[in-house]
């Protein structure tokens, strides 16, 4: 029997694929870096055909690295950067337009017209989000608006709308689907009944026919010819639910952060959607199941694209890891706190019009200083998430599980667990979200034997405990929030 499985992570700024073999053990990595396009501020998208190609590109060195034969691989699983959204012509396969990504705000006055006709709290009841730019409807129709002719092709059924993980499957197979939770991204989609909603799409003007069929997470999809093999795609989850399952937090109260371009803290609730008070979304979570279970969700839009600011915005660092290393040569901010709200801020604040700020500084500031007020700033925004999801549950959080690029960082993972006065535990395979897609899909061909198997392999690296007096917390934590409301509802209104 085959015992590799291929895992596809499309992500923000890149993307990568990685080979896994039957013990879960990283046996190949390759990763491309690609295009960010910026036509104006506040406005982010991609080539679909660029991410496509990378991807593509990545798959075949990886494959080619391992040594590794097509007919050894059992499945691929694909994990994609969500709401980030394409529309393609279903005939040809070509995008009308370049794909808008998540972080674009151009889309915050449709948002403000449907708050205005009172479907606010009909959009966090169904859906379980909140009225905002950063998910996918509104850019769908953002793009059938401007695309030329594209809303009467779309009403001919000649167009199709994907996220990037339905524009992957679709050029690896021909399949026009998605899953669970992608499609809990959409802000179409009702999380209760598991549909596309009608009232939500009358309201965009966007029409059913364009729509992905949605499947749950684990099973086969369809199949890729790689190297002249037919090997099924098995497993499908959006980027940070991929991550929740490759931590293993596979029961209610469970949580993970992912350190990525944005930061993402989740906690599984189970069969239970609950819904936030406190600025936080509900979503669907990876499950083996006939139904997905539910999560918790705060969204942190810049994490660890602060640190590629320092380096490619402000030329402060050259490489994104010596970061950690000016940031440890003073001994604290010297009383800097930046705000990187370069888009907006996401949960719990859903300011789509603050912007960024840096304020607290002396003659005494230097470069370091606002290095580590960067890479504070990531810690301080997850904190932020950390309370809110504490007071929607009533408990305590004890501890998170860390991945993503930047929890390679000691510096920050000790701060996270300093300032949020919680351990932080960071396992040894962190490419978390590349991890469970591959489970996911391993899990759908018989790689795995179901969970437990999946919990006995993940391994811990290191623990971070808290280190710091309740006192200096609190005072730290006075200064951010201080900051925080100078970025608020700072850019001009449309």
């Amino acid at each position: 029997m085959p015992k590799y499985i291929l895992s596809l992570d499309q992500g923000t700024t890149s993307s990568r694929a990685v080979l896994f073999d039957g013990e879960q053990n990283i046996v190949a990595l390759a990763q491309k870096e690609y295009r960010q396009i910026y036509p104006r501020g506040g406005w982010v998208e991609h080539d679909p055909m660029e991410i496509y190609s990378s991807q593509a590109a990545v798959m075949e060195e990886a494959i080619e690295r391992s040594g590794v034969r097509a007919a050894e691989i059992a499945a691929v699983g694909i994990a994609n950067q969500r709401e980030t959204t394409v529309v393609w012509e279903r005939d040809t396969g070509r995008p009308v337009y370049n794909a808008i990504v998540w972080q674009c705000r151009r889309t915050a006055g449709i948002i403000g017209r449907l708050t205005e006709e009172g479907l606010g709290g009909y959009i966090r009841e169904t859906t379980g989000l909140v009225p905002d730019a950063y998910f996918s409807g509104s850019k769908i129709a953002w793009i059938l608006d401007h695309a030329e002719g594209a809303r009467e092709r779309a009403r001919r059924g000649e167009l199709l709308f994907g996220t990037v993980d339905t524009w992957l499957l679709w050029k690896l197979t021909g399949v026009h689907a998605t899953d669970y939770t992608n499609a809990s991204r959409t802000m179409i989609f009702d999380i209760r009944k598991l549909d596309w909603d009608d009232t939500l799409l009358a309201a965009l003007d966007i029409p059913r026919a364009m729509l992905p069929e949605v499947r749950g997470s684990c099973g086969i999809f369809g199949f890729a010819e790689i190297r002249g093999v037919k090997v099924p795609v098995a497993g499908i989850a959006g980027d940070q639910q991929a991550a929740l399952f490759g931590q293993c937090c596979f029961d209610g109260g469970e949580v993970k952060n992912t350190y990525g371009t944005g930061c993402f803290l989740l906690m599984n609730t189970g069969g239970e959607a609950v819904r936030s008070q406190n600025g936080l979304i509900t979503t669907l979570a990876a499950g083996v199941g006939q139904r997905p279970p539910y999560a918790l969700e705060g969204s942190v839009f810049v994490g660890g694209a602060v640190i590629q600011w320092l380096r490619d915005g402000l030329g402060l660092i050259e490489e994104s890891a010596d970061a950690e290393y000016y940031a440890g040569k003073v001994k604290d901010a010297g009383g800097v706190y930046l705000v990187p709200a370069f888009t907006g801020l996401g949960a719990p604040h859903w300011d789509m019009y603050a912007r960024g700020c840096i304020v607290g500084v002396t003659r005494a500031t230097g470069r370091e200083h606002i290095i580590r007020a960067a890479e504070e700033s990531i810690a301080y925004q997850c904190y932020d998430l950390i309370r809110a999801m504490e007071r929607d549950t009533g408990g305590r959080i004890a501890g998170i599980k860390a991945d993503g690029g930047a929890s390679r960082d000691c510096l920050l993972m000790q701060f996270q667990a300093d300032i949020s006065g919680v351990d932080v535990r960071r396992p040894v395979i962190r490419e978390t979200t590349a991890l469970g897609a591959a489970s996911l899909a391993g899990l759908a061909v018989g790689v795995w034997s179901g969970l437990e198997e999946l919990r006995r392999l993940w391994r811990c690296d290191m623990t971070f405990t808290p280190q710091m007096e309740e006192n200096r917390r609190n005072s730290l934590l006075g200064g951010w929030n201080k900051a925080v409301g100078r970025s608020l509802d700072w850019a001009e209104r449309p």
